[in-house]
């Protein structure tokens, strides 16, 4: 088995999220092609990033992603940063000849995931651009019985990601609210997920028209910021420059049609990843809020006991599954990022298929370009 030494640059939830996936994945998959080793993890000036890779189980820490990128002991840099910083460690790691994983969206602009989709392509590299719900076993059985035909024909995707932790006035003027860190607001934090994955399941966006809306306008700042995640800092007020929320609908390349919403100001709405596709044989669905489940209806039953039925994803034939426990002992969210760097590791050292990659990344950000496109000028927008 062979061994890669990781480096991860960004600390914080998605940090968390990801040192977990590469501690346990030699846990879950002891017979994979390589496994990794805990490197360094790389945080932002003024970060106690020292006390991440303690508690993460990091051997190093360092907060210049420069000098991590460029040491010649690593193999794969793992980036779980805000957006702005995307671009430039990707393109800075391709060039070293490294393998690159990205937390979504890509990047902030269209121009940045280009730039990046190029440059991990010219030299070559293994990429990944980390929507990791394509990696939960429920909706890689979705995609598994639409390749075998379940749905026909598909007339309907409808997407919606709902979430409320902004509806309070009084919550901060954190970094996902400053365009400048994050580059968008509901729209790429959540509504990329559900682009990725009705690309993933349904089809290429050709054209769409939207809607986005910001409902609070000011937050208070932090009194204190730490890692130089946010451009404020201070008393009073500042400015939020992104969407709150964001709607359209749309046409796919093979005559299907789409709605999309994604919110962070529905109240109930915890981490609800639902979406449901129609077809000429039946329709399939699923709520990441019940993850292990997966809902199908087929017109091919007999009439009288048509009707939806709940699968429990859960069983060993299923994908991923059998990775983990015995039937009806479900596993949960962190595992899709289990499944990632198991999958990566895989494409880096046997060549295997690594999806979605940057260039899948660079669609999913034309999407989101066309919906800001389309919110401006109230038209009917082309996805370029």
């Amino acid at each position: 088995m062979k061994e890669l030494n990781v480096a991860l640059i960004g600390c914080g939830f998605m940090g968390k999220a990801h040192s977990n996936a590469w501690r346990s994945v030699r846990l879950f998959y002891p017979n994979a092609a390589a496994y990794p080793r805990l490197k360094v993890i790389c945080g932002a000036p003024g970060e106690d990033v020292q006390r991440y890779a303690d508690i993460y189980g990091w051997e190093e820490a360092s907060q210049d992603w420069q000098a991590t990128v460029a040491r010649d002991d690593i193999d794969i840099i793992d980036i779980v940063t805000p957006g702005k910083l995307h671009a430039p460690i990707a393109i800075a790691a391709a060039q070293t000849g490294k393998a690159v994983s990205c937390e979504k969206p890509l990047a902030n602009t269209m121009e940045e995931a280009e730039s990046m989709a190029d440059a991990v392509e010219k030299a070559g590299v293994v990429n990944l651009c980390s929507f990791n719900y394509r990696r939960v076993p429920a909706v890689a059985l979705a995609k598994q019985l639409i390749e075998e035909g379940f749905l026909g024909r598909v007339f309907h995707w409808r997407a919606q990601y709902l979430q409320d932790w902004i509806v309070d006035p009084s919550f901060p003027l954190v970094w996902r609210l400053q365009k400048s860190e994050a580059g968008s607001g509901a729209l790429g934090d959540i509504g990329a997920h559900i682009v990725d994955l009705s690309h993933y399941l349904c089809g290429r966006v050709t054209e769409l028209t939207a809607h986005m809306e910001t409902f609070i306008h000011e937050r208070p700042l932090l009194a204190e910021v730490t890692g130089g995640l946010s451009a404020e800092a201070g008393s009073g007020m500042g400015t939020v420059d992104v969407d709150d929320a964001a709607l359209w609908l749309a046409k796919f390349d093979n005559g299907a049609i789409g709605t999309f919403e994604a919110t962070r100001f529905a109240p109930g709405g915890l981490n609800k990843n639902r979406w449901e596709i129609n077809g000429e044989h039946g329709s399939i669905r699923f709520n990441l809020e019940r993850l292990t489940e997966l809902e199908v209806f087929s017109r091919k039953d007999p009439e009288h006991i048509q009707g939806w039925k709940t699968i429990q994803v859960s069983q060993s034939v299923q994908p991923y599954v059998a990775a983990y426990w015995p039937p009806g002992h479900h596993i949960g969210w962190e595992h899709t990022f289990i499944n990632s760097v198991h999958d990566l590791m895989e494409a880096v050292v046997n060549g295997t298929e690594m999806r979605p990659t940057f260039r899948d990344g660079l669609y999913v950000q034309k999407v989101l370009g066309a919906v800001e496109a389309s919110n401006d000028s109230r038209q009917w927008e082309k996805v370029l």
